[in-house]
């Protein structure tokens, strides 16, 4: 498909699996208020720079994630056959856009999995976290946000895996920060809105809902013919197009 389409999907992505964010980084956006004052965490306008600085850097290492896989992608296809290297970016990005559609419907708890074994790295990352706290200043909230940008999620692999498919450390970057921005509205949401929204994605049916749209975009990315979904799928013709970019 093309880039444009591509970021859109990826907004998408976020924005539906975010459902899953609450549960997750609902709490940690909590800790992140409780070294403020009252009058600071009543005001939305006060406390609005201190929950923009904090998504600011969370979505920062989301970028930095995907230029990272961006790149590993790039040197696997410099040495890879074009077309089965294509083939497989295509099967890993729509198979974890499965995986992650059932897992939020509650059907396969297989990402869980997942989460655990990137826990294992967490246990070395989160002490990091902790020197921020209490937060007293939005700096230390966007230091919270670089840190616990890299929490073990299935949402955030289900999204790399995607970046694995780009062939390309900014595209992979880009898409991230698609992704990113997509997951900002539930985890930017204060007060009232925080609390409603808590409710809503609480409904199994709201979780299914989401879980069965993400699913269909991976059956659509596993079934869509050409596996060059940036430039149309065509097939290669030259040896060189074993350095161009896949989305």
């Amino acid at each position: 498909m093309p880039t444009e389409i591509t970021l859109v999907s990826a907004f998408l992505v976020g924005l539906l699996g975010s459902t899953h964010c609450l549960g997750m980084c609902g709490g940690i956006v909590g800790a992140l208020t409780l070294g403020l004052h009252d009058d600071i965490r009543r005001s939305p306008v006060r406390l609005f720079p201190y929950l923009a600085a904090y998504n600011l850097g969370r979505i920062a290492s989301y970028a930095v994630a995907g230029a990272v896989v961006g790149l590993l992608s790039a040197q696997i296809l410099r040495v890879a056959p074009p077309e089965q290297a294509r083939l497989a970016a295509k099967i890993i990005t729509g198979g974890f856009m499965i995986a992650l559609g059932l897992y939020l419907a509650g059907w396969w708890p297989g990402l869980a999995a997942l989460e655990r074994l990137g826990g294992k790295l967490w246990t070395r990352i989160e002490p990091l976290g902790r020197r921020f706290l209490p937060v007293n200043h939005p700096l230390k909230a966007l230091a919270l946000g670089l840190v616990w940008g890299w929490l073990p999620c299935g949402l955030v692999y289900s999204a790399l895996a995607w970046s694995l498919a780009t062939g390309d450390a900014m595209r992979g970057a880009t898409l991230m920060l698609a992704f990113g921005l997509g997951t900002l509205p539930m985890l930017f949401a204060m007060g009232a809105a925080a609390r409603w929204l808590g409710q809503v994605t609480r409904l199994p049916w709201v979780r299914r809902g989401a879980g069965i749209l993400i699913l269909l975009f991976g059956v659509y990315t596993l079934a869509a013919p050409g596996g060059h979904a940036g430039h149309g799928g065509g097939h290669a013709s030259h040896d060189h197009s074993a350095h161009q970019p896949m989305q």
